[in-house]
């Protein structure tokens, strides 16, 4: 489903209270922390980047608007402008990246028909290759996501009916659509967002989660088996518009797991945005006190016992008891966020901006 845009706000983000390695004491893991910020890191571009990996503290990859794609291995000092020739060209919207290292990755346009493509490079974004462009005009690819260096998945919006799965089985190579059997129907209405590459995740070798809104329901989907069979459970995020739902997924393990939404139309109000699951996404429960407004990006931050963050274009939350409360932060405008497993972590938005978490 396309995202049209939202507004903007900006600000810095200041986490106090964030998660050391397990293991740390509470005290331990509050004081080592303490006064991490978001630091801005200059692009030098004005286009919006709602893809992003996290590779680690030096190494990251944002993907956006116009087809543009960069890359920084040198904890944002300076990026590289790798974007592939032909999506500049074409103007197409990226709207997700996943990278396995500093030199591959994989990253998706979104688009009705032949706008939905997959590319990829090995060589640092030096060269890219086209692996998919989808042939079906009733197709609309959302998001990606891999489980490892070979084995990934893309995720469309329903056609015929049901939501339509892309496998890879050489690191984005080659791609094949999945039998949908194994699918439930969609809701009438009901679709993905491609807000911030984050309505298809996965934790581990085999499980992957999917986000829906714009039905009557914001519904999870789930696969135990890379995509084959999936099962459908109810959030509790509110629906029934096709501006609602759930945006962003984020799961720490096969079990807990983050779901985070609302309505992105600017001045529209998001009560319930957010949602935790302890059972791998089969049920879930409302936030107790959830984000005062729409978020479209989560994440865990590594080893910590609770701690994610959501991101948003009218700010940043934090929860430190896995998500069934969450307090503000700021009116910091970002779209993702994404930390890699040496804590690095990184959130993207509009106007070029991409920060790194940081001490200060």
């Amino acid at each position: 489903m396309r995202l049209l845009g939202v507004g903007m706000c900006a600000a810095a983000l200041t986490v106090g209270l964030l998660a050391a390695p397990a293991g740390a004491s509470e005290a331990g893991e509050t004081a080592q922390l303490r006064g991490a910020g978001w630091a801005l890191k200059d692009t030098g571009k004005d286009v919006r980047f709602r893809g992003l990996a996290a590779v680690s503290r030096s190494t990251a990859w944002v993907a956006g608007s116009k087809g543009t794609v960069l890359r920084t291995v040198d904890g944002g000092r300076s990026w590289q402008d790798v974007s592939p020739p032909g999506a500049v060209a074409e103007g197409v919207e990226l709207r997700d990246v996943e990278a396995f290292d500093a030199r591959r990755a994989v990253a998706l346009s979104i688009g009705e028909g032949e706008a939905s493509r997959v590319l990829r490079t090995e060589d640092g974004g030096a060269t890219w290759t086209e692996t998919f462009r989808n042939p079906d005009p009733r197709a609309f690819h959302d998001c990606l996501t891999f489980f490892d260096a070979r084995h990934g998945l893309a995720m469309s919006d329903p056609v015929d009916g049901r939501f339509r799965i892309l496998s890879t089985d050489d690191g984005g190579r080659s791609w094949r659509v999945l039998p949908d059997a194994g699918m439930p129907q969609a809701l009438p209405g009901e679709a993905g967002f491609a807000a911030s590459g984050q309505c298809l995740v996965s934790a581990g070798p085999r499980d992957v989660w999917l986000a829906t809104g714009g039905g009557a329901k914001a519904r999870v989907l789930h696969s135990a088996d890379r995509g084959l069979t999936w099962r459908a459970a109810e959030s509790t995020v509110p629906a029934g518009d096709p501006a609602r739902g759930v945006f962003a997924l984020a799961f720490r393990d096969r079990t807990k797991g983050l779901a985070v939404g609302g309505d992105y139309r600017t001045g529209q109000a998001s009560p319930q945005a957010a949602a935790v699951s302890g059972d791998g996404g089969r049920s879930w429960r409302q936030a107790a006190a959830p984000p005062s407004a729409y978020r479209s990006g989560a994440a865990w931050y590594p080893y910590s016992r609770g701690t994610a963050l959501a991101v948003g274009p009218t700010g940043t939350d934090v929860t430190r008891d896995g998500g069934r409360s969450w307090r503000p932060l700021d009116s910091g405008s970002f779209d993702t966020v994404d930390c890699a497993p040496d804590t690095g972590c990184w959130a993207s938005g509009e106007k070029g901006r991409v920060a790194r978490l940081e001490h200060r």
